[in-house]
């Protein structure tokens, strides 16, 4: 059994705390947050306001990350120097240098494991569409369209001051809303050669970080992405992705998989959903959670490793880089 521990305990805790309570081959051992009321999250279990001496006294074999983004790979890298494994929230790190330097942990210290939480992958509907595209007997992938239409109030960032500077943030709806869409788009499409991207405000809230982007994505099989993302709408709406292949097309509307023909839509697969208002969320956490301890166990590897969150990272900076330059950026 895995003793787990757990540094954050905002809103992203509150799915990680109940799929650790719920599994059997893990023991959430420990707690830790700067606010001690948020301690109330697992008031059975230990709580800590100092990481640091939390991993001293309690000894975890793993810790989850579920910080603000410019603590993922400072903390992350405590904990790794500590001798723990690591699941981390999205995203890897505040940018791609600090990512690749947070990847570097993994090649630095091979004796722990580094779980990247992007659990979309494991979406019934991503999984089958990827099985598809690798079993190319409907051709490459010709295009690729992604579309994120959430919205965000101005208290979501009063609330949490952190979510609207670049310092602690790095950035806004991509790499705090649509980053899983962007690492889907990279999963579908391959390896990416260039992209040219335009960000903005839409909004009038008074903070430093987008809250709208687009982007134009030439990948290296020729393939063509377009992403939008935007929290200006008045609702949340669910992620959709389109991808035409040489000889069918595919979309993912409604957390359903829909094989499109120019008669009729064909049903594939469609997504395990959360309850409540964070539908949108998806509900592969604990899938995913469940994988990276039965890799722990066993000496696999199905879980995202840090290593693959850097591509995610590079796009996002290579949208932000070509809004200012006007210039397509290559990854």
């Amino acid at each position: 059994m895995k003793r787990v521990a757990v540094i954050g305990l905002g809103e992203i805790a509150k799915v990680h705390v109940p799929i650790l309570k719920s599994m059997e081959q893990v023991q959430l051992c420990a707690v830790c947050d700067l606010r001690k009321e948020r301690g109330t999250l697992a008031p059975d279990v230990p709580f800590y306001t100092d990481y640091k001496e939390m991993l001293e006294k309690e000894k975890p074999d793993c810790v989850h990350l579920c910080l603000p983004h410019w603590l993922h790979y400072p903390v992350a890298k405590d904990v790794v120097e500590f001798g723990a494994n690591v699941f981390c929230e999205k995203p890897l790190a505040l940018n791609a240098a600090q990512a690749e330097k947070f990847a570097q942990l993994e090649q630095d210290h091979p004796e722990v494991e580094i779980g990247l939480c992007l659990q979309n992958r494991y979406n019934e509907t991503t999984e089958a569409l990827m099985r598809i595209i690798q079993s190319g007997l409907e051709g490459k992938v010709t295009s690729i369209r992604a579309n994120v239409v959430w919205a965000r109030s101005p208290e979501y960032y009063q609330q949490e001051p952190w979510r609207g500077k670049m310092e602690t943030a790095g950035g806004g709806v991509m790499i705090n809303q649509s980053i899983h869409t962007l690492d889907l788009m990279a999963q579908f499409g391959g390896k990416i050669q260039s992209i040219q991207g335009n960000i903005c405000q839409l909004l009038d809230y008074g903070i430093e970080v987008e809250d709208t982007a687009n982007a134009h994505i030439m990948y290296q099989n020729g393939a063509v992405g377009t992403f939008y993302a935007t929290v200006s709408h008045a609702v949340n709406t669910n992620v959709e992705i389109g991808v035409e292949l040489e000889k069918s097309s595919y979309l993912i509307q409604d957390n359903k998989l829909w094989k499109v023909t120019p008669e009729e839509k064909i049903l594939l697969a469609e997504d395990a959903k959360l309850p409540g208002n964070k539908f949108y969320y998806g509900a592969s956490h604990s899938k995913l959670i469940r994988i990276f301890y039965e890799d722990l166990e066993t000496g696999n590897r199905r879980y995202p490793c840090a290593a693959e969150g850097v591509t995610s990272m590079k796009m996002i900076d290579a949208i932000r880089h070509s809004s200012h330059s006007h210039v397509p950026q290559t990854l």
